[in-house]
């Protein structure tokens, strides 16, 4: 039973679940906030200059039916401004580094058929070995650092060496 309940929990409160969780939450309040902009705001300006009340109130009349071509404009505009919106957005989060822990590049280990980066050596589902011949931890090391200065380069900050450090300790100055 205690094997049972920590599998639950593990699925139930896991990272993934949980990213998938707040990603809905904060995409249906993300759409609602684009909904009602594109309602209020932008559609009603459209309607200003169109010289309707309401943007919905564009109706073609063909044989006697009414087509309410403005209640579909409505609908797609709110559709193209929320993924202009989610594009913006996802870009924004990517320029900041939300995504840096996260490879965007996989393959699919050949044992367990799981989806691990693509550089990685050893898989973390099955722990069977990707490549021939590991290579040294210095070298891995190496390897991973290459390739997180291609995927993010970094500003150079000048850092105080130690001798720099414990000489301004010794001395009380602060620079």
């Amino acid at each position: 039973m205690r094997k049972l309940w920590a599998e639950f929990k593990a699925v139930a409160i896991g990272g993934n679940v949980l990213d998938l969780a707040l990603g809905f939450i904060i995409g249906t309040a993300f759409a609602t906030l684009i909904q009602s902009f594109v309602s209020h705001v932008f559609l009603q300006l459209v309607a200003a200059v169109i010289g309707k009340r309401s943007f919905s109130d564009v109706v073609i009349t063909v044989k006697h039916t009414h087509i309410e071509i403005g209640s579909f404009l409505n609908d797609l505009l709110q559709f193209v401004l929320l993924a202009v919106a989610l594009f913006f957005v996802v870009k924004l989060m990517t320029w900041l580094g939300v995504e840096r822990g996260r490879s965007l590049a996989v393959q699919t280990c050949p044992y367990c058929l799981d989806r691990v980066p693509r550089g990685a050596f050893i898989c973390r589902s099955c722990g069977q070995h990707l490549v021939e011949e590991l290579p040294p931890l210095s070298e891995a090391a190496r390897q991973l650092a290459e390739r997180e200065a291609r995927r993010w380069p970094s500003i150079p900050l000048r850092r105080k060496s130690p001798v720099d450090a414990s000489s301004e300790a010794s001395t009380g100055e602060d620079s």
